[in-house]
């Protein structure tokens, strides 16, 4: 058991509170909170903030399932406190900014539900962004070190794709310049296998789509996908490939901060 005076991370306290730790490490969090003023006070928030949270992630004709907003909460508890100074308390993570989180993971919830709007908003214009490959066969990029896993776009195409989407000002860190086809499955650089893809506008954002990158890719090299089927499926539609891959009708909690692409800066 750590020191008395080593506090419970926030992200251990949620799963505690959702029964997902081992009985030995469940029993010494329970000795602990009996123990320490600080952290049972601290657990109540935290429960009470969850509660208020899977209360409002619950949308009119369609509701998300409560387990899967507890675990984005828990995943994004965790990559707050990973950025955050170590201090007496493990991870200092004011509960403000987990109430202020879990609303606006609940408002992504909630915006989702528009998916007709949504969904239009994150497909590329096709007579812009049609998607080119490369001549190249599922050995070509599934050999070791031919595919890099990041790629940062030269200036003159970043200019070129934002002009001809009518962006003047793009705002850094907002978009990602993406591949519709990406390298990894044989996309080419061709200005026209690009388009500003935002983080922030539609819950399909640049992180969902890297996260089916990846996935694709590994179907590819595994022998359960043909490279030109993940081609057209990608850059047809990407959002129905993701839900046809992942098999859901949603983003799934863990892909909302994937990170793999830079962010154009």
């Amino acid at each position: 058991m750590r020191p008395r005076d080593v506090h419970l991370s926030d992200e251990e306290m949620v799963c505690a509170a959702d029964g997902e730790l081992s009985a030995k490490r469940a029993a010494e969090v329970q000795s602990h909170l009996a123990a320490c003023w600080t952290c049972r006070a601290r657990m109540g928030e935290l429960e009470r903030t969850i509660a208020d949270f899977v209360r409002l992630q619950q949308a009119p004709g369609s509701t998300p399932p409560p387990d899967s907003g507890r675990a984005m909460l828990k995943a994004h508890l965790a990559e707050l406190a990973d950025s955050l100074p170590v201090t007496g308390r493990r991870y200092e993570l004011p509960i403000l900014a987990v109430a202020a989180l879990a609303i606006l993971v609940a408002g992504i919830f909630l915006f989702s539900q528009t998916q007709p709007l949504v969904e239009s908003r994150a497909i590329p214009d096709p007579r812009l962004t049609p998607g080119v490959v490369l001549p190249v066969t599922s050995r070509d990029i599934c050999t070791d070190g031919a595919v890099e896993t990041t790629h940062v776009v030269s200036p003159a195409i970043a200019q070129a794709v934002f002009a001809s989407y009518g962006i003047r000002r793009p705002q850094p860190g907002a978009y990602e310049v993406d591949y519709l086809i990406s390298p990894a499955l044989g996309g080419s650089d061709n200005v026209h296998n690009f388009w500003p893809q935002s983080y922030r506008e539609t819950v399909w954002n640049a992180h969902i789509k890297d996260a089916l990158e990846d996935h694709l890719h590994n179907l590819v090299c595994t022998g359960e996908l043909d490279l030109a089927t993940a081609q057209q499926d990608i850059s047809r539609d990407w959002v129905a490939a993701y839900k046809k891959y992942f098999h859901t009708d949603r983003p799934l909690p863990e892909h909302l901060a994937f990170l793999k692409d830079r962010p154009w800066e």
